[in-house]
């Protein structure tokens, strides 16, 4: 292949990995095709983050903080931190036992943690060197692509629990 036709391919594949890298971008933010974050989590009431609905497992308050220990897993698992990555114990370190937050300040401190581990997250994505493709050199076979998939995929499944949960508290206002 010539310079110029193998050029053109790098320009190519260039222009498609940032073409890429915004879709995923916007899937992440999600609001395409469903509610995003901000409006599942707005305004809702404090009397309510405890409650667990007839027939539901769960509060919101544990879908919330199960939303952040998923992602935060998913992100150490992505850009494992200095020592390595260390997996979650399936299921009871991905959801906490008690149906009420800990403290008046956690549901907060939830929601900020998952709104930074998202950008943390997103910094790899748009970080110019990164390879969406190219599989880690621990796992199974996962890359950046994968990872980034499953936080979207993840988290749009249980948005959608938690409307469903305000819809039956009566607290759904959109």
């Amino acid at each position: 292949m010539s310079k110029s036709k193998q050029a053109d391919t790098a320009q190519h594949t260039h222009t498609e990995q940032a073409e890429l890298r915004k879709q995923i971008l916007d899937l992440l933010h999600g609001g395409q095709a469903h509610a995003t974050f901000d409006d599942a989590v707005k305004d809702f009431p404090t009397k309510h983050r405890a409650t667990v609905p007839p027939n539901l497992p769960y509060s919101a308050w544990q879908l919330l903080e199960h939303l952040r220990i998923a992602q935060r897993d998913i992100l150490q698992f992505s850009a494992p931190p200095t020592g390595g990555y260390h997996p979650l114990q399936w299921p009871e370190e991905y959801w906490p036992k008690s149906p009420e937050p800990p403290s008046a300040h956690a549901w907060d401190a939830s929601i900020a943690a998952i709104r930074k581990d998202l950008e943390l997250f997103e910094a790899l994505i748009t970080k110019p060197d990164s390879d969406l493709f190219k599989p880690f050199r621990w796992g199974d076979g996962q890359n950046l692509l994968r990872e980034a998939l499953l936080i979207a995929d993840h988290t749009a499944y249980h948005l959608g629990e938690l409307i469903v949960l305000r819809r039956l508290l009566g607290i759904w206002h959109k």
